[in-house]
């Protein structure tokens, strides 16, 4: 995987020249990834609920590290390749919040216990680094070998804008049913699966027997939902950048700290409910972006819009539906009308 990625510089779409990614930056890289994802690891070893002390503290270090890290690309290689970071990094951000509302979904639907919840969530980040890392290899040569593959991603993400769009006006009830889910059914016809959870097991030995665990259930389950997220943030984030290096770094450094960010979001991302037109936004902008660009490799005389634009178009994306949540949050929390008798108890002079 390092070398598809690290051979694959195709010609960006935000102006980049060429990849930054030499051996030595995506060893030292997967190397630190690596790390945190182990210390992750070990974190949850022992199964607890974690304290939200715990939680924003893990949060705020893991949103602190690729925020540095920026700085370092940004000194170290200048201010375009900066600039496409932290712009693809906030992407990859905003959606992978916008994934964890479907954990907290999932978790909920296989009742799985608040301290156990840590190693699912871990499971779901590991699955996903190691799907990202795929597609990133996987577009980056396409990208390399055809030149359509632009418009293919632009295609991609506009359909995509449009479901999230959809789902957002619809305001439809998200409750999963597991038992019909494709996955568990068919696993359940292969498997046995025991009644109660087990630890951190995800298999154990019953009536003499290898038996999977619901925990087992809701970690596949995670996983398939990883493949559909891949889908839709790799393209997004080639969107800003076609640097494979850059493109990897952004979605690593979004997807660690998944785990701590869900306890600390857990009851927030409720009251963001204007997140999904939001993000309907953003993904629609990137695939037209994405369209534009592969337009002007066709006709030279189609503009580009650049990145430092993209990056201020996203920000207010996001800053605007937070302040419309906050509003729309308020409105419904406050009283339909002061009571009568209260405004005629007012002494009249």
């Amino acid at each position: 995987m390092l070398t598809a990625l690290s051979a694959a510089t195709p010609a960006p779409p935000a102006g980049s020249l060429e990849s930054i990614g030499s051996p030595t930056l995506w060893i030292a890289t997967i190397a630190g990834v690596a790390a945190l994802f182990v210390i992750d690891f070990l974190i949850t070893r022992r199964p607890h609920d974690p304290s939200m002390r715990e939680a924003i503290g893990w949060s705020v270090f893991y949103i602190a590290v690729p925020v540095v890290f920026g700085g370092w690309l940004w000194w170290q290689y200048g201010s375009q390749q900066g600039v496409e970071y932290y712009t693809g990094y906030l992407v990859e951000k905003s959606l992978s919040v916008d994934n964890l509302f479907v954990f907290i979904i999932l978790l909920s639907a296989f009742a799985v216990p608040r301290e156990l919840r840590q190693r699912v969530l871990l499971i779901g980040v590991g699955g996903a680094l190691v799907l990202r890392g795929i597609f990133i290899a996987l577009g980056a040569q396409m990208i390399a070998s055809f030149a359509w593959t632009f418009l293919l991603f632009g295609a991609i993400l506009l359909a995509t804008a449009v479901k999230v769009g959809r789902d957002a006006l619809s305001h439809s009830d998200h409750n999963i049913d597991v038992d019909q889910l494709r996955s568990v059914k068919l696993i359940r016809r292969i498997y046995p699966v025991t009644d109660t959870y087990e630890g951190t097991n995800l298999t154990v030995r019953k009536d003499g027997k290898r038996a999977l665990t619901p925990l087992a259930l809701v970690a596949i389950a995670i996983l398939g939902t990883d493949i559909v997220f891949a889908i839709d943030s790799v393209p997004a984030v080639y969107g800003i950048t076609g640097d494979p290096y850059l493109v990897f770094a952004t979605n690593a450094f979004a997807l660690l700290g998944l785990r701590a960010l869900y306890f600390v979001l857990e009851g927030a991302l409720a009251k963001l409910v204007h997140l999904g037109h939001g993000l309907s936004l953003i993904l629609a902008f990137i695939g037209v972006k994405l369209v534009l660009h592969w337009a002007h490799g066709v006709w030279p005389g189609v503009p580009e819009i650049p990145t430092l634009p993209s990056l201020g178009v996203i920000l207010g994306i996001l800053a605007v539906v937070t302040v419309t949540s906050l509003l729309s949050n308020r409105r419904s929390d406050e009283p339909a009308g002061a009571p009568e008798d209260e405004k005629s108890s007012v002494p009249q002079g």
